[in-house]
């Protein structure tokens, strides 16, 4: 005999009537009710922490499933027929086709096809695939991911280039601490929910043979429901946490950008895994500096002389020593000068640089003498020389 029908032989020696309580010959209305009185005895929200009745109400469940259900009642019956009352195990050479044991062998599946009505099915793993295949294994419910959580964070501007980390305060969903997350009013009784009959999901019929088990809408697969609902959470079961994490903010982020944080978001269900934190992160502008890129931007002010002459000057850095910029004579306002490696931080670990943009000043007053040189200037250049151009380009053709 094979792991698997081994496993199905022992869940074939379980007498599912005795399970609830009834009589084989019981009527369906008998057994829904002996199942009802069981399930709202030793449901686990009614018990918390009580693990002999959380067993008996798995019991009861997986023993409903089987005879709570005409056609799989009526396959259980036959296979327990064919199993033999009184016997610890099946006959010798069962499911082998050879004998064994010192009996005369025999193959249960030839016998259940036989009983079935003979076909290519209808054999000792089909009837047990019927029995249990389906709706026992799809009512427990599966491990789920946590919810992921979404907050933003503001940093300065010098943070963000050299990376910190932030405290981060996070409320998300917990179980209502009034009712413990059952949804209903803390000394209630709950009951069968009447839309799945306890089962926890319903079955929705997708057109032929195919159909799909799905959550049941009214009872939200708590397969109980209460008729007074918890005050403080309206029935929905959950709540709110609130809890402090700390969170790496890596050095060269970008404003806007959005950073992942594995494993710190909503808790998982059934034994899921938590789910991620995203955190969007706005960079607090610096008074002085800009970014552009991996690039540092910086506007800095030079006198008329000194573009008109030319001048070495020094311009500050971030976090940094000064440096000195060499204007050259005759450097028109607006032109970008690029110091190397004095820049944002870059993933491989090197910088990139610092744009230093001249803006020649005008001053706005000029005292005597400053203005007897300035006048010397004037009447040292060509009258209209500067906006000579415009007036030929203007005539010019195309004009």
């Amino acid at each position: 005999m094979s792991t698997t029908d081994g496993f199905r032989a022992d869940w074939a020696q379980k007498d599912f009537y005795a399970e609830l309580g009834v009589k084989k010959d019981a009527s369906n209305d008998e057994i829904k009710k002996a199942y009802r009185k069981l399930a709202r005895a030793n449901h686990p929200d009614s018990n918390p922490g009580d693990t002999a009745k959380h067993d008996k109400f798995k019991s009861v469940a997986e023993a409903y499933d089987v005879v709570g259900d005409p056609e799989k009642r009526k396959k259980y019956d036959e296979m327990r027929s064919l199993y033999g009352s009184g016997r610890s195990g099946f006959p010798a050479g069962f499911g082998s086709g050879a004998p064994g044991g010192g009996g005369a062998g025999f193959d249960l599946n030839d016998l259940l096809r036989e009983r079935t009505g003979g076909g290519g099915g209808g054999g000792f793993g089909d009837m047990f695939g019927d029995l249990f295949g389906g709706r026992a294994r799809q009512s427990r419910p599966r491990p789920q991911k946590g919810s992921d959580v979404e907050t933003t964070a503001t940093i300065s501007f010098t943070d963000a280039l050299e990376g910190v980390t932030i405290s981060l305060r996070l409320t998300s969903d917990a179980p209502c601490p009034d009712c413990n997350g059952t949804g209903g009013k803390p000394g209630t009784t709950p009951r069968i929910c009447p839309e799945c009959e306890g089962a926890g999901f319903v079955v929705n019929q997708m057109g032929g043979a195919f159909s799909v088990n799905e959550t049941c809408p009214r009872c939200g697969g708590r397969q109980l429901i209460y008729d007074e609902v918890c005050p403080t959470c309206h029935g929905s079961g959950h709540g709110l946490s609130a809890r402090a994490i700390q969170a790496r903010i890596p050095a060269g982020v970008k404003d806007g950008q959005r950073i992942r944080l594995r494993g710190k978001g909503q808790a998982g269900e059934n034994g899921g895994p938590p789910g991620d934190l995203y955190v969007t992160v706005k960079v607090a502008p610096h008074r002085l500096f800009g970014r552009k890129g991996d690039n540092l931007t910086l506007d800095v002010p030079v006198s008329f002389d000194e573009a008109a002459l030319g001048a070495d000057i020094k311009i500050p850095t971030l976090g940094g020593a000064p440096v000195t910029v060499k204007v050259p004579a005759g450097t028109p306002n607006g032109r970008t000068f690029r110091v190397r490696g004095k820049g944002a931080p870059k993933k491989d670990g090197t910088h990139g640089d610092l744009l230093a943009t001249v803006q020649v000043q005008v001053p706005a007053s000029l005292d005597g003498k400053a203005r007897e040189a300035v006048q010397a200037f004037r009447d040292a250049t060509p009258e209209g020389a500067l906006r000579a151009n415009l007036f030929v380009q203007a005539s010019g053709p195309g004009a």
